[in-house]
């Protein structure tokens, strides 16, 4: 059986509220993104969060930035010099433990942001010089106290790869807490893990084997603790990238499946689009639809029930980056 997403089951993604076109920046503008409210948001359900709005700050407000200190980046106002560290951790510890209950899959950050920024934002120091190193306080705050959850900026979901390697981490946790939420047996996780199993190699071939066998000695421990390790391994399996290179040995896999079925043309053909993709000079879809094609028409079960086979959306315009 083929797999595939259902159109009513959303995603749900705790998002900045300026990236939804919210004033609540501190000039009073928002940042509304259009690729994600408009092309994601058919798949998606966002939570709103603004840290600085939520902290009690006003709109406007004087804007802040990062604060070089010894213990860590401080929270300052430009021009007052006014420290809103504390204020922000105390809401942020808060606010995370409301999001418990949210579910959430993931969250998507407004880059360069003091209090959401997720990476390279501008610390100050006191001689004035700026390095490009801090993590907004709320994000930092976010990413520790739920590690294995996808997190973006938008600024890097702009970028096909990236854009890619979180849609896949997203989808895969939800496949994953669908899992759970139905009962988990051994006989399920099984299921699972052979249904992700090209997904998993072209990510992290190390993770792929590290999951085998904890899948294979699944009677050897307590089911629950096996799940648990089963989780994080899968998400930081999927947190690598999928490179040309690790993706061609995956095709060149799934290749070996119709040897018997093709013409010695035909297998030349599927070798020069695979080398193709791998210089660079074709998208990922074009030899994923070609091997989905094939496992249609010679009946490969277990190939048609690979979500590797089945990204998600094509809306959302993954693979289609050369």
């Amino acid at each position: 059986m083929e797999v595939s997403i259902p159109m009513q089951a959303k995603v749900k993604l705790g998002i900045s509220a300026c990236l939804l076109g919210q004033k609540v920046r501190h000039d009073g503008g928002h940042k509304l993104d259009r690729f994600i409210t408009w092309t994601m948001g058919q798949f998606l359900e966002f939570v709103p969060v603004c840290p600085e709005v939520e902290c009690g700050l006003g709109v406007p407000r004087e804007a802040m930035h990062l604060v070089a200190a010894p213990d860590g980046p401080r929270l300052v106002t430009v021009r007052t010099r006014v420290d809103h560290t504390e204020r922000m951790l105390t809401w942020a510890r808060r606010r995370l433990a409301e999001l418990e209950q949210e579910e959430l899959w993931g969250f998507i950050f407004k880059s360069g942001s003091p209090s959401s920024g997720l990476e390279k934002v501008k610390v100050y120091s006191g001689q004035g010089k700026t390095v490009k190193t801090g993590v907004g306080l709320f994000a930092r705050e976010f990413i520790q106290h739920f590690p294995l959850l996808p997190a973006v900026d938008d600024e890097r979901l702009h970028d096909p790869a990236q854009r890619e390697n979180f849609v896949t981490r997203l989808f895969t946790l939800k496949r994953w807490r669908d899992t759970l939420a139905s009962g988990l047996t051994p006989g399920k996780l099984v299921d699972f893990h052979t249904r992700h199993k090209l997904l998993l190699m072209s990510h992290s071939p190390e993770h792929y084997q590290i999951l085998g066998k904890l899948v294979a000695r699944l009677k050897d421990r307590p089911l629950r603790e096996v799940a648990a390790q089963y989780q994080t391994l899968l998400m930081e399996a999927l947190h690598r990238k999928a490179t040309a290179k690790k993706n061609a040995n995956v095709l060149l896999h799934l290749a070996g499946y119709f040897k018997k079925n093709l013409s010695p043309a035909e297998k030349a053909g599927i070798l020069e689009v695979i080398g193709e993709y791998q210089k660079g000079n074709l998208p990922l879809l074009v030899p994923v639809t070609l091997f989905h094609h094939l496992a249609q028409k010679y009946g490969q079960t277990y190939l048609k029930e690979q979500y590797y086979l089945n990204p998600p959306p094509l809306e959302l315009k993954l693979r289609c980056h050369v």
